[in-house]
């Protein structure tokens, strides 16, 4: 167990050069906890929407002798995730043989007819086909592109190639590949083009450390371990520290 526990930075806890005052010290003590119960306070934060979430989804459809709080004084956070993965599966299992098909078929036929609800529906099927498709390879591999302008490059998400439709109305003969730029921090927006494939650097990492990567801003690098991680975070707040600290009469030192 203490081999797994994340080593935090040495200058967050002793640093010989870091100011004596007290304020100084409970500043850096406090960053210290910041960077320990922070991401454990999100990630519970997170989950517990989540699961609450659901559970208030699911719940009008159980009925109330079903319930857990109808027999204990308290309800039972997660019952109505059960009871959704019970369902799903259910579902899946139903439309496997031939008369889920059929009512799968139906169902599709009566939404092909109806002007604006048919486009969303068929955008959305297509998006969780490629996505939760077990060979399925739409954003799963990581790449570089030169954007905004040359010389700077930007991580991207690699998706599949254009149609034929799409291809023959891009320019060239090159073949394009679509591709997807998260923006920072927030990595579930960005902007989505067509690029020529030989301007695309594929690089070897998971679509999750890409996300980390944009979601910190470049501080956490793909393929470091927990320490360093957290390491780096450290410096973040240190630096942080340093230009709070720092009184703005000093003059800049020139190398």
């Amino acid at each position: 167990m203490a081999q797994n526990t994340p080593k935090l930075p040495d200058d967050l806890i002793t640093n010989p050069d870091a100011p004596r005052g007290v304020m100084a010290r409970l500043r850096n003590y406090f960053l210290t906890g910041l960077i320990v119960a922070g991401p454990i306070a999100i990630t519970f934060y997170l989950t517990w929407w989540f699961i609450t979430w659901v559970d208030n989804m699911v719940r009008p459809f159980v009925p109330a002798a079903y319930r857990p709080e109808t027999y204990l004084p308290w309800g039972i956070p997660g019952s109505g995730l059960i009871v959704a993965v019970f369902a799903l599966t259910l579902l899946g299992f139903l439309t496997a043989n031939l008369i889920g098909r059929q009512l799968v078929a139906l169902g599709e036929t009566i939404l092909g007819h109806m002007p604006v609800v048919r486009a969303i529906y068929r955008g959305l099927k297509q998006v969780f086909e490629t996505i939760f498709s077990s060979n399925g390879s739409g954003l799963r591999k990581v790449g570089l592109v030169e954007f905004p302008q040359p010389g700077m490059w930007s991580v991207v998400l690699i998706s599949h190639a254009p149609n034929e439709q799409m291809s023959s109305s891009l320019p060239g003969e090159e073949e394009h590949v679509a591709v997807f730029l998260p923006c920072a921090p927030n990595p579930t927006t960005g902007f989505f083009f067509y690029v020529p494939k030989s301007r695309v650097i594929e690089i070897d990492i998971s679509a999750e450390d890409a996300a980390t990567l944009i979601m910190s801003a470049g501080v956490v690098q793909p393929g470091g371990d927990a320490s360093r991680r957290v390491a780096a975070l450290g410096e973040v707040m240190k630096a942080a520290n340093e230009a709070n600290t720092t009184p703005a009469s000093s003059p800049a030192k020139v190398e």
